[in-house]
């Protein structure tokens, strides 16, 4: 997957630190909306740098696209599946109680992303590489 991102510093040779524009399915156009509030939002990450770039040059970067989809369905797809096994599995208890077991399998559901969040941080497990200047 390639994305276009800001250089914001150099770090140790051969890294620097960028700022990748977080997506979503807004479009952003804050014009016509100003419903969701997120202005300017950036993911800022760790990238390596065979090209060598400055700060505050624009580059095009590039993450690995198999990992990058397993993170999405542990965030995404992983809750929508809890919620659906705890409303189906709780069948014949009052309808109120099915939604809450539903609604805390969806909780529950989320601690795994949050754990591999913080084991992908300390391991550098989705890393970026500067393909060339934008």
């Amino acid at each position: 997957m390639t994305q276009i991102a800001t250089v914001e510093k150099k770090l140790e040779p051969g890294f620097v630190e960028i700022s990748v524009p977080r997506k979503s399915a807004c479009g952003h156009d804050c014009e016509e909306c100003a419903g969701c509030g997120m202005t300017g939002a950036a993911i800022h990450a760790r990238a390596s740098d065979p090209v060598g770039v400055n700060p505050g040059d624009k580059v095009v970067v590039q993450s690995e696209t198999k990992k990058l989809l397993g993170v999405v369905a542990l965030v995404y797809l992983l809750p929508v599946i809890a919620f659906l096994l705890g409303y189906f599995l709780s069948e014949g208890l009052a309808e109120s109680t099915r939604y809450i077991i539903a609604i805390v399998a969806v909780a529950v559901a989320f601690l795994p992303s949050i754990f591999y969040d913080r084991y992908a941080k300390r391991h550098e497990i989705l890393t970026y590489t500067v393909v060339r200047l934008f």
